[in-house]
C-alpha cells in the first residue's frame, strides 16, 4: 500500500480564489469526516499553516500569485511527505496531469468537477492510489527519462525547498553573492547548493539549469494556453 494511504482528518485547501476556497471546504465536509479544513491563498501562507499544524490532505491549485510552474507543488511536496496531495486546477491538459503527478502529487481533479468526483478521488487516495479523472492517457506512455519537459520535472521534483529557491533566483539571473544576500546565507554555502543542484540536474553549467527549470513551466508544459 501507498506510503501515504489513509483516511484523511484533516484537510489545507491552497487557492487565491476565496469563493472557490469556501465552496471546496463546504464540499470536502459534505464527503467525508473531516476535523478540520483550513484555507491559505498563497504558497507561502500555506508553507506557514503547515508549520503551525499538519494536514493529512493538501488540495492546491497550480496557478497561485507567488509561485511559478510547478514550483509550488514540488515545494509542497518537500515540505509534507506524508500528507496526499491533491491537485485541483482548470489546466487539466493530459500533459499537465502527467507531470504533476511526476512532481509529487497523488491525484488530480480538474477544478470545475462535480462533488462525486471530489468524493472518488478521496476514497482513492485513502487507498493508496493515484487519482485522474475519465479520459486520462498517458502522453508519455508511461516512460520515463527520455528527455521531455515531464522528465525535468522528475528531476527537479528531487530538489530541496532551499535549492528550489536557489534555482529561482538563478533563473532571474543573479549571482551567487546577490543569492546569499536574499537568502541571509554564506556565499560558499550558496555555491555548495549550485553544486548539488546541477547535480541532480544533470548538467554542467548555470544556463543548462535555467534551461531545465525553463522546460517545467507552464509555457513549455502547455504551449499557446492562457
Amino acid at each position: 500500500m501507498h506510503p501515504r494511504a489513509q483516511t484523511p482528518t484533516s484537510a489545507l485547501v491552497v487557492d487565491d480564489h476565496p469563493l472557490f476556497c469556501d465552496a471546496l471546504t463546504l464540499t470536502l465536509q459534505s464527503i467525508a469526516d473531516f476535523d478540520t479544513v483550513r484555507t491559505a491563498g498563497t504558497l507561502e501562507a500555506a508553507m506557514s499553516a503547515l508549520e503551525e499544524q499538519p494536514s493529512d490532505l493538501i488540495i492546491l491549485d497550480l496557478n497561485l500569485p507567488d509561485v511559478n510552474g510547478l514550483d509550488g507543488l514540488v515545494r509542497l511536496r518537500h515540505s509534507a511527505p506524508r500528507a496526499a496531495i491533491l491537485i485541483a486546477s482548470s489546466m487539466a491538459d493530459n500533459r499537465m496531469i502527467c507531470h504533476a503527478l511526476k512532481a509529487g502529487a497523488d491525484g488530480f481533479v480538474p477544478k470545475h468537477s462535480q462533488r462525486a468526483v471530489f468524493r472518488r478521488a478521496i476514497e482513492a487516495l485513502e487507498t493508496g492510489r493515484t487519482f485522474v479523472p475519465d479520459g486520462y492517457i498517458d502522453p508519455e506512455g508511461g516512460n520515463d527519462g527520455d528527455g521531455t519537459p515531464g522528465d525535468a520535472i522528475g528531476r527537479l521534483a528531487s530538489l530541496t525547498n532551499q535549492q528550489s529557491r536557489i534555482l529561482s533566483l538563478i533563473c532571474e539571473g543573479k549571482l551567487n553573492k546577490q543569492i546569499a544576500f536574499d537568502l541571509s546565507i554564506a556565499e560558499t554555502t550558496v555555491k555548495a547548493h549550485v553544486t548539488a543542484i546541477m547535480r541532480k540536474l544533470g548538467v554542467h553549467s548555470r544556463t543548462q539549469a535555467v534551461l531545465i527549470a525553463q522546460e517545467a513551466r507552464f509555457s513549455k508544459v502547455l504551449p499557446g494556453d492562457e
